[in-house]
């Protein structure tokens, strides 16, 4: 399989299955509102969902995971845009897929634990205590520091960086750029919804883009994939 084919792959299976499980994880843990409500009632929630919560959760953590390798492979796959561009582009896609990983992998190996802590009718309350800083503290240090706003960060200038590859590259229309520079700068408006005065609560304008940004990005991507095929 050649990089264009394994890239234009990547970008229709990509974008599907990150909305399949974000779609799945709203249904069954009201995700991402849910995080706003207090630690108790997020793990009961989440005990609720059981095992099936537990692997959609992987899934969705996989989804960023995939999209190192569509990082590397879409810079193999444009040839007539700057080589320094793409392999800068490539480096910055890798690290916005570890960070994202890092920020989503503690729902289906840590978030259980803590449940079942949670859960132990014996728990005593310093235990039960111990549980919600330990939630918490991963909450807003991998989940909101690393995996969103760093995450947001290097996916928007990731996403800028192969617009502009988009507009020198022969391999895809060259109009499929603008959008991508468009959303890419969108996404980093985003990943600043919990910085400065917003720490505490958030932004508002940065929350109710960026559902809207992501959508916006998927189908940047599927359309990305298309081109790169044909």
């Amino acid at each position: 399989m050649s990089s264009n084919v394994a890239a234009g792959v990547l970008m229709l299976v990509l974008p599907v299955l990150f909305n399949t499980a974000f779609a799945a994880l709203a249904a069954m843990f009201d995700y991402p509102d849910v995080l706003r409500r207090p630690t108790d009632e997020v793990l009961a929630k989440f005990r609720e969902g059981g095992t099936r919560l537990v692997l959609w959760w992987w899934v969705f953590t996989l989804t960023a995971v995939a999209l190192a390798p569509l990082s590397v492979l879409l810079a193999l796959a444009l040839p007539g845009a700057g080589a320094s561009l793409v392999e800068v582009g490539a480096t910055i896609g890798v690290l916005a897929a570890l960070v994202q990983f890092l920020g989503l992998v503690r729902w289906p190996f840590l978030v259980p634990e803590l449940a079942r802590i949670d859960a132990d009718p014996d728990a005593s309350p310093a235990r039960r205590e111990a549980v919600n800083v330990v939630f918490q503290s991963f909450n807003r240090y991998l989940g909101v520091g690393v995996g969103e706003h760093l995450g947001y960060l290097l996916t928007g200038t990731w996403t800028i960086m192969v617009g502009v590859a988009f507009t020198q590259s022969t391999a895809v229309p060259a109009w499929l750029g603008l959008p991508g520079i468009v959303i890419g700068a969108l996404l980093t408006v985003c990943a600043l919804e919990f910085v400065g005065p917003a720490e505490r609560y958030g932004w508002k304008l940065a929350a109710t883009l960026t559902p809207l940004s992501y959508v916006a990005w998927s189908a940047w991507l599927i359309a990305g994939g298309i081109a790169v095929l044909v």
